[in-house]
């Protein structure tokens, strides 16, 4: 059975509260406004996620709080301070670690590691979407992956790109 891996860079954050530090930034005007598009972009997809693993950092938790009422009751959220600025490499044991009983993933969090984590797990994809992601991971990025087998199996250069979507081009 496929699995979904959807891979969602918090949406954009402010710079203009000096003093903060970095994993203190809320989101900007424009990333408030991201939330509802990326909410209906999750809604068709949404049915099969069962976890969320995002990063504690304020403008991630703000992401997923805007795009919650997309995702099943049902789903587990874990906020975890060790993925604030997590490299590919600790994304991608930390989907290892997903129960194999669990057909949908979304993880919520920065670059480069989650844009790093696409390229190491997906060398294939839809034209579209692999055109848009050698343009970069841009805040408010959603994509979506496709992982032929359990998340323990999980390899590099194993899956497929199915989509990917960016703030601007979504309605």
């Amino acid at each position: 059975m496929d699995r979904r891996l959807f891979v969602l860079r918090h949406a954009k954050s402010s710079w203009n509260h000096s003093g903060l530090a970095d994993h203190d930034r809320p989101l900007s005007g424009r990333g408030q406004k991201a939330l509802p598009r990326l909410r209906r972009a999750l809604e068709e997809r949404a049915p099969s996620i069962e976890v969320v693993l995002c990063s504690s950092a304020v403008r991630t938790v703000a992401t997923l709080d805007g795009v919650r009422t997309a995702l099943p009751d049902h789903v587990q959220v874990t906020i975890d301070d060790q993925l604030y600025g997590a490299g590919g490499q600790t994304w991608f044991e930390r989907c290892q670690q997903v129960g194999d009983h669990v057909e949908g993933l979304l993880v919520i969090g920065h670059n480069p590691g989650l844009e790093r984590l696409i390229h190491d797990l997906a060398p294939t994809g839809e034209p579209a979407a692999r055109e848009l992601l050698v343009r970069g991971f841009p805040t408010g990025a959603l994509a979506e992956l496709v992982i032929p087998g359990p998340w323990s199996a999980l390899a590099y250069d194993s899956c497929y790109l199915a989509a990917m979507q960016i703030p601007r081009e979504l309605a």
